[in-house]
């Protein structure tokens, strides 16, 4: 089960610029919509990349996309067929990195579009989220393997198994302790991996509460949606939890980011919403223009905004924190 949707070979670009393109919708300053030129694409995962773009995944259409915060869209052919492209984060290398759900690969695409593939040790593990770690690995989380995984920038892959029985890892993130925090879908558990290896979970108070997505914020905690408990949830570096309803019911809360002004962005897939948390836990909802987008993902870019894929809105879409206001 996927919440966000679900060798070196040189990827073809197929470089489709929107070339001026005026946004396909937008409701003032709030928030702007971007066509992704594919059709029925679903864009799911999205990072900021080193090089000032967003990219993204076309996780219908095999691609990688990058958008440039003016609106200008280019797509990259991955090579291996159906591969299912999920999450996508930026490695320490320079180059952007991402999982393939369905070929069982992690992928690595540079700026210029070349694209790299590695296969995974245990099959039909199903690699999810991507994170970069603080030992200049990447490591990610292995929905169906059960396992949390590390990729060195060789693509040379480790696998740490998860005490839980059908955890289902999810997130992944690092932390301000060095670690790395990943949440587990059906143990409701939030997770802690040492660079070693080592593994802590911390239960969640609520029965079923499903976290989905996990994030660092900048008050030093972890912060994580509960995509069946529709809570965001924030956890301490030594385990303690605090959970916070969200107004909108049923609103399948999904990807989490820090925001460049200091509160947590959280996207609502079935409330169709963008929701912004304070430290404090007050929470603000912004409706998406386009109605039953499905937003999945969203990240801070360089601009100063958050940046956030639509599956069923085929779009990228961009809210502006210093003008969003309730709606």
């Amino acid at each position: 089960m996927m919440l966000r949707g679900r060798l070196l070979i040189v990827g073809s670009m197929v470089a489709l610029l929107m070339g001026g393109l005026a946004p396909r919708a937008q409701a003032g300053k709030r928030i702007k919509e971007y066509a992704v030129p594919s059709r029925d694409s679903r864009p799911t995962g999205v990072t900021a990349g080193p090089d000032g773009n967003l990219w993204f995944t076309e996780l219908a259409r095999n691609k990688i996309g990058r958008i440039s915060i003016d609106g200008l869209i280019s797509e990259f052919s991955i090579p291996t067929p159906n591969s299912v492209p999920a999450l996508i984060a930026a490695g320490p290398d320079g180059n952007l990195w991402f999982t393939e759900s369905g070929s069982n690969r992690i992928g690595r695409i540079t700026t210029e579009g070349a694209i790299t593939e590695y296969p995974l040790p245990t099959p039909n593990s199903t690699p999810e989220d991507i994170a970069a770690g603080p030992d200049g690995n990447l490591w990610f989380t292995e929905f169906n393997g059960h396992r949390i995984g590390k990729i060195t920038t060789q693509g040379v892959v480790t696998e740490y198994a998860i005490p839980t029985p059908s955890s289902f890892p999810n997130g992944i993130t690092a932390g301000p302790d060095g670690n790395l925090w990943f949440t587990e879908l059906d143990g409701n558990k939030i997770g802690r991996i040492t660079t070693a290896g080592e593994i802590t979970e911390y239960a969640i108070p609520s029965r079923y509460g499903g976290p989905g997505f996990i994030a660092g914020g900048a008050d030093g905690n972890l912060w994580f949606t509960e995509f069946y408990g529709n809570r965001i949830g924030r956890i301490t570096t030594l385990g303690d939890i605090t959970e916070y309803r969200i107004p909108t019911p049923n609103s399948a809360p999904n990807g989490i980011a820090a925001g460049p002004e200091g509160n947590v962005w959280f996207i609502e897939t079935y409330g169709n919403k963008i929701g912004r948390i304070t430290s404090g836990g007050a929470i603000t909802e912004y409706h998406i223009p386009t109605a039953e987008s499905i937003p999945i993902d969203l990240t801070a870019g360089i601009d100063g905004n958050l940046w956030f894929t639509e599956q069923l809105g085929n779009a990228i879409g961009v809210i502006r924190p210093t003008a969003a206001s309730s709606s």
